[in-house]
């Protein structure tokens, strides 16, 4: 890959993304097949005034070796040295730049329990990094590059070399590096999620009515007081962060008991590693009640019985048929990526940010809001062509917001 262009991918996250600041310590999450690219964001983050980068280097095929052969008391272990190194940086305001790129069928032999269970003990130990998180009170940004394993995944039709170039052009394009000012395109495609989002918040909809030819027929309540969230965010001291690269959604959270139907994946969800494909989820007052999939079953069975709160969906997000992900007809098998092709929700915790006064609340008045919590939060597709979105205001009166997959106000 163009050197020139790596840098000018790397200025953009570096500074559109995580927005770095003077002095402040940078986090970087990245797979050690990603580290010449981690580097450049390093260089560049150190240019750009910071005090220190961090590496935090992740091995997936070690991981898998582990998962595979390790004996099966640790999966319910968590390296207090691991939750000492995020909690002291996330307590210092650090910010966190994490590089999402793993291979979608890497554990496709690995007990789906043990996946589980290491997922949960992380989430567990990291509660409070990833409440900061989660709540902004720092900038953090999840960006992507090729791996060839995953590029080999997503064009089987080619060599892997070429998938790779392959996969490196739509990233590229993706993120809007191959424009002459990437820093200018984001501000113009910032404007127009604004605009959808706008819309939104000044019509407050009590009730989205979700519904489509694949078979998804849902009610979605709104809590009170929600907010409508998409492009640029802010950290609780103001800085102006991207949290996801790319990002084409406008999303907010719904009523925890509000929920009522069916709905019907569009889109495989790759979960750590490992592929849930042609899935359903049925609810009554919130609660996931049943569920099906034709693919990754068990995995999906862990995943809804990880908590209470993964019972529950915890986020609601928008995004056009007609957007540039989705108009490349690629199927990344990265939800970094798939989720902004698609209309998407989130089974498990909430976005406090998403509700009025909401890092402010505690548990217990996040609950009486109607916010839902868990240790776990997993996107998962459900935008289609012919998907239709009502929207019913606190009068009453009902509005189309998605005709044809597509906003109906845009």
């Amino acid at each position: 890959m163009n050197n020139k262009l790596l840098e000018k991918y790397a200025q953009l996250v570096v500074k559109t993304g995580v927005n770095i600041q003077k002095d402040q310590t940078l986090v970087i999450t990245s797979p050690i097949e990603c580290a010449p690219f981690a580097r450049i964001i390093a260089e560049v983050a150190y240019q750009s005034g910071a005090r220190d980068v961090v590496m935090n280097w992740k091995d997936e095929l070690s991981s898998k070796t582990r998962f595979l052969q390790a004996p099966d008391e640790i999966f319910d272990e968590f390296p207090e040295w691991q939750k000492e190194f995020y909690l002291s940086y996330v307590r210092k305001g650090a910010a966190f730049i994490s590089i999402a790129a793993s291979d979608p069928e890497l554990l496709k032999e690995v007990n789906p329990d043990r996946v589980v269970r290491v997922q949960k003990a992380s989430n567990t130990a990291l509660k409070e990094y990833r409440e900061r998180i989660m709540s902004n009170k720092n900038a953090w940004c999840i960006v992507s590059i090729p791996t060839r394993s995953w590029a080999k995944k997503v064009f089987p039709e080619v060599s892997e070399e070429d998938a790779v170039e392959k996969l490196w052009a739509a990233i590229l394009q993706a993120v809007r590096v191959d424009t002459n000012d990437p820093v200018a395109a984001w501000q113009e495609h910032s404007k127009a999620l604004k605009q959808n989002m706008n819309y939104l918040n000044t019509h407050k909809f009590k009730m989205l009515h979700y519904r489509n030819s694949l078979g998804t027929d849902l009610k979605v309540e709104l809590p009170e007081g929600h907010i409508w969230l998409g492009g640029p965010e802010h950290t609780t001291e103001g800085v102006q962060f991207v949290a996801n690269m790319p990002t084409e959604e406008v999303f907010s959270l719904p009523k925890k008991t509000g929920i009522n139907g069916t709905v019907v994946s569009s889109k495989p969800l790759n979960y750590n590693g490992t592929l849930i494909d042609n899935f359903s989820l049925t609810f009554k007052d919130g609660r996931i009640v049943d569920f099906k999939a034709d693919q990754g079953y068990e995995i999906l069975k862990k995943l809804v019985e990880t908590d209470e709160g993964s019972h529950y969906l915890g986020e609601v997000a928008l995004v056009p048929h007609n957007s540039p992900i989705s108009n490349s007809n690629i199927l990344f098998y990265n939800t970094l990526f798939d989720e902004n092709a698609s209309c998407h929700f989130a089974i498990g915790k909430a976005y406090p940010i998403c509700i009025e006064k909401g890092v402010n609340m505690n548990t217990e008045e996040l609950e009486k809001a109607g916010v839902n919590d868990s240790i776990v939060h997993v996107d998962f597709m459900i935008g289609t062509a012919d998907l239709e979105i009502t929207g019913t205001t606190v009068g009453g009166e009902l509005l189309p917001v998605f005709k044809n997959g597509n906003f109906s106000f845009s």
